[in-house]
């Protein structure tokens, strides 16, 4: 039987279609650099590196063995899962499929292999030719990957952040990061700017006629007169939970 390696297009098709930026390749190959030690998806904006420089990946797991760290700019951890034998019933597939439902964070590979009904010997031989990763890195690379689009993409306390992506702990998620990007989860979220809501300032600090801004008990009072009746009908003033993090502080 013929590795995933074996079965990708040659290196200058590989690297023709990372020139040009090709979607329908992102999440196939992965590109790592040799001079920067990061890898890339192949959609990523950055200057293309030299041939020599590049190196080509069929996972991120794969790439992040070999030692490269994850782009900041492209994020490889929201490229579509689509390696390129998918798509056909395989053992390997369905071991994905579990894995990314959190089987390897919730037990081991021998479980996981029971229930493929593989042995554990077996199942790594696959992982290796069409992945060349183990399952328990598959895991921990997507563990990785769903806490950096939750870093990104909220404002959960970063212990729930570890929770829901599979880590056991925080600590164990901080290990992971220092390992995989040399920094902590914190410091690679992103800075939000203060949240600023026209109407929000409005309900909290209305105007007066003159449209001076009403602050203490005048606002208070203003603002539920208004609230009550506004021009004669009855309009109820906006209010936003606020996010889990300032939720914490109180």
């Amino acid at each position: 039987m013929r590795g995933y390696s074996d079965r990708m297009l040659d290196f200058a098709a590989q690297y023709a279609a990372f020139q040009r930026r090709d979607p329908a390749w992102d999440g196939i190959v992965f590109v790592a650099v040799k001079t920067t030690g990061v890898y890339c998806r192949p959609v990523c904006r950055a200057r293309t590196p030299l041939a020599r420089n590049v190196k080509f990946y069929g996972s991120a797991a794969s790439a992040e063995r070999a030692g490269f760290r994850p782009c900041l700019r492209c994020r490889p951890e929201a490229a579509p899962f689509c390696p390129a034998w998918r798509g056909t019933r395989t053992t390997v597939e369905r071991a994905l499929a579990l894995i990314e439902e959190g089987a390897l964070d919730r037990g081991d590979v021998a479980a996981l292999a029971d229930r493929l009904g593989i042995g554990t010997r077996h199942l790594s031989r696959l992982f290796a030719e069409h992945l060349d990763a183990s399952p328990l890195q598959i895991a921990l690379s997507l563990r990785v990957q769903r806490a950096k689009r939750l870093i990104d993409g909220s404002d959960l306390p970063l212990s729930l952040v570890a929770q829901r992506a599979g880590f056991s702990s925080a600590r164990r998620m901080n290990a992971a990061f220092a390992r995989l990007y040399g920094r902590s989860p914190a410091s690679l979220r992103p800075k939000r700017p203060p949240e600023h809501d026209p109407e929000k300032c409005e309900a909290v600090f209305p105007r007066d006629k003159r449209g001076t801004r009403l602050r203490g008990d005048h606002a208070q009072t203003r603002s539920y007169h208004d609230a009550m009746n506004l021009d004669g009908d009855q309009q109820w003033p906006r209010a936003t939970a606020p996010s889990v993090r300032n939720a914490k502080r109180r």
